[in-house]
């Protein structure tokens, strides 16, 4: 019981230190001459982070082009794995088909990312087109 009571009552003194110090620290705070929501965006981000979301620099276009680039790097993988399934395929035929298929599914992977690259592209010129490119819209 006594132990009980020794932990309520430094939990409330505890809670009310707090409580004093954070009243008597508001001025500290108020200190700030620029306390707007872009000043935190800003302390947010590292130095030399890109902050635009469109443009040649910008955060999607540099999404899109890892991407791609890993994209690029994946299907390069897939069609050399293919073309060593072929090789020791050996004649059979299930073995033969599944390396042309594996070849054939990583080219249409890559047709498929570029068409994706390309859309992205377009819909971001298309959007971003008509206002100030490097915008943070």
């Amino acid at each position: 019981m006594n132990n009980k009571l020794n932990i309520t009552l430094g939990l409330t003194l505890a809670v009310l230190m707090i409580g004093i110090f954070s009243v008597f620290n508001t001025h500290a705070l108020y200190a700030i001459s620029d306390m707007t929501i872009q000043s935190g965006v800003n302390a947010a981000h590292g130095t030399n982070q890109p902050t635009d979301l469109f443009g040649a620099n910008g955060i999607f276009t540099t999404i899109t082009n890892v991407l791609l680039f890993a994209v690029g790097v994946l299907s390069v993988v897939m069609v050399i794995v293919g073309g060593l399934r072929y090789v020791v395929s050996g004649g059979n035929s299930a073995a033969v088909t599944g390396a042309k298929n594996t070849i054939l599914y990583a080219i249409v992977g890559v047709i498929v990312a570029f068409l994706a690259y390309a859309v992205v592209n377009f819909l971001l010129g298309s959007l971003v087109g008509n206002g100030v490119p490097g915008t943070n819209v």
